[in-house]
């Protein structure tokens, strides 16, 4: 009863259930980092679920890509959804209700084995066609909790800075591993995400978002000092890119 982790680089991962359900949150493979995008896309037989924190293209990513050939349902919140149907073209049939959601609101798929709620992040979310295109509304971004039965509960936090409702979270469920971006400029960097993963007090965090572009300046060694420094007991895990762990229940 193994739940398997997969980190692309940026913020994307692969989630395999203990049933082997497949999920992809912010799922661009085909990022600078992850040498073997093109071909992990490619690769990609069965994915069940695709869920997008928010807009913007670093991580929509492949995620239409990947919808249609797998046929992967969509899970975000409404607006989210209207915009990645509407403007990018991922499939109607594949992003109805079943898995359309809101703040606060919580989504039970694949006979239940999988919970997801949405949780605020402090970004934007806009969504655009190509570089020559407008910026369509996306609605706001979004933090995932994502809940395995017979496995962990992840906090994935989007992008987003520090905020003190993040200490709301362990309240309604207690987070085994936090999914926290680090990098700085456009999202909160190492010192700030510290204190986040002080209000929400997980078992084990892994670092994000950092590293991919040179303006992404935080790294997971300036972050484990600032947990250092706050005395945080949560266990540090820094995955490598393309890398796959195993997480118990």
């Amino acid at each position: 009863m193994e739940t398997h982790l997969t980190w692309y680089g940026q913020s994307a991962f692969k989630i395999i259930t203990p049933a082997g359900n497949v999920l992809l949150v912010d799922p661009w493979l085909t990022n600078p980092v992850f040498e073997k995008g093109k071909d992990e896309v490619a690769a990609l037989k069965r994915v069940d679920l695709i869920l997008v924190t928010h807009g913007h293209s670093d991580h929509v990513g492949n995620a239409v890509e990947i919808g249609k050939r797998t046929r992967a349902k969509l899970v975000a919140t409404y607006d989210l959804s209207a915009a990645m149907t509407t403007v990018l073209g991922y499939p109607s049939e594949l992003a109805d209700t079943d898995t359309t959601g809101h703040f606060g609101g919580t989504l039970k798929l694949l006979e239940s084995e999988v919970s997801v709620t949405f949780v605020p992040a402090w970004h934007g979310t806009a969504v655009e066609k190509d570089e020559n295109s407008p910026p369509y509304y996306g609605g706001n971004p979004s933090g995932l909790i994502v809940a395995i039965r017979g496995g962990p509960t992840f906090y994935h936090t989007g992008d987003t800075d520090l905020f003190s409702d993040m200490a709301l979270v362990s309240r309604f469920n207690k987070i085994d591993i936090m999914l926290v971006c680090i990098g700085d400029h456009f999202t909160m960097g190492p010192e700030r995400a510290a204190d986040a993963v002080k209000l929400v007090a997980p078992r084990t965090v892994i670092p994000m978002h950092y590293g991919t572009f040179p303006v992404l300046t935080g790294t997971p060694k300036a972050f484990e000092r600032e947990l250092k420094k706050r005395n945080i007991k949560a266990e540090l895990l820094v995955m490598k890119i393309g890398e796959t762990i195993k997480l118990s229940e």
